[in-house]
C-alpha cells in the first residue's frame, strides 16, 4: 500500500481555514497530503511549485482516486485493441495503466515526463501489473516530446492535469498534433481548481492553433475538459 493513516481530525489554525479537512500520511514521501488533490499547491510551501512534484504521484496514482476519477470510464470510450496512446505527463502511471490494458500485447502506450522518479514509479506498478512490455516510458529531456518516431503513428492521446504545468502549452500541442494520425482523438482535460475557464479558454485556443479542431466537451467531475481532432 502507498498510503497510509487517514487523518480526519479538523485543522483549527486560522491558516487553515476553507482548505481540506482530510489528510493522508505517504511513507515514501514522509510528508501529509492532502486527501482532495486538486487543492491549489500555491497554499503549501513544501508544493510550491510549477509542476507537480515527484512525491505526490503516489498519491495520484492511489486507489482512491477511482472514486473522482474512474479510468475506465474516462479513456475507454477512446482506446481499444492495438492502438497506439500517447499520455504526457503520466505521473505514476494512474490512467496508464488502464491505457496499457486496453491497447493489449499489439499496442503500445507511450508515457512521456519530464521528472525521472515519476516514469520511475510508473514502470515498477506496470511490471507489478504485468504491462510493463506495453509501455513506452521516455524521460523528456529538451525543448519537446521527442516524438519523431511517432509522428503520425499515434491513434489517441491524453493530457490530464498536465496542461498547465508545462513551459509552453503551444509546443506541446504542436507536438501531440505531428504525432496523431488524422481524425486521431486528444482528450483534455485541467482540475477547475487550478485551472479557471479563461485559462482553459486560452488552452484551447493555443490547441487550435497548433492545427487540432474542437470536437466536444464532456464532463469529468471536477475538470474542465475538450476533446479536439487532428486534422
Amino acid at each position: 500500500m502507498y498510503l497510509s493513516t487517514l487523518m480526519l481530525e479538523e485543522m483549527e489554525s486560522p491558516c487553515w481555514s476553507g482548505l481540506p479537512k482530510y489528510w493522508l500520511w505517504v511513507p515514501q514521501a514522509e510528508r501529509f497530503v492532502s486527501l482532495d488533490v486538486h487543492a491549489p499547491p500555491v497554499r503549501f510551501a513544501f508544493m510550491a511549485h510549477r509542476v507537480c512534484p515527484w512525491w505526490l504521484g503516489y498519491l495520484l496514482a492511489s486507489p482512491l482516486r477511482r472514486w473522482m476519477h474512474d479510468p475506465v470510464a474516462i479513456v475507454g470510450p477512446f482506446v481499444s485493441e492495438g492502438m497506439v496512446v500517447l499520455e504526457p505527463g503520466p505521473g505514476m502511471g494512474f490512467f496508464t495503466l488502464e491505457l496499457a490494458r486496453r491497447v493489449g500485447n499489439n499496442g503500445r502506450v507511450i508515457a512521456v515526463d519530464v521528472q525521472p522518479k515519476m516514469l520511475e514509479g510508473l514502470v515498477k506498478r506496470a511490471t507489478r501489473a504485468g504491462l510493463a512490455d506495453r509501455i513506452d516510458a521516455r524521460l523528456v529531456k529538451g525543448d519537446n516530446l521527442g516524438l519523431e518516431s511517432y509522428a503520425g503513428k499515434v491513434d489517441f492521446a491524453l493530457a490530464f492535469a498536465m496542461v498547465h504545468e508545462a513551459a509552453n502549452p503551444a509546443a506541446l500541442f504542436a507536438d501531440i498534433h505531428k504525432a496523431l494520425k488524422p481524425g486521431s482523438k486528444l482528450l483534455i482535460a485541467e482540475p477547475a481548481g487550478h485551472v479557471g475557464t479563461e485559462a482553459f479558454v486560452v488552452s484551447l485556443d493555443q490547441a487550435k492553433n497548433s492545427g487540432l479542431v474542437l470536437d466536444s466537451q464532456p464532463s469529468i467531475r471536477r475538470c474542465h475538459a475538450a476533446v479536439l481532432v487532428q486534422v
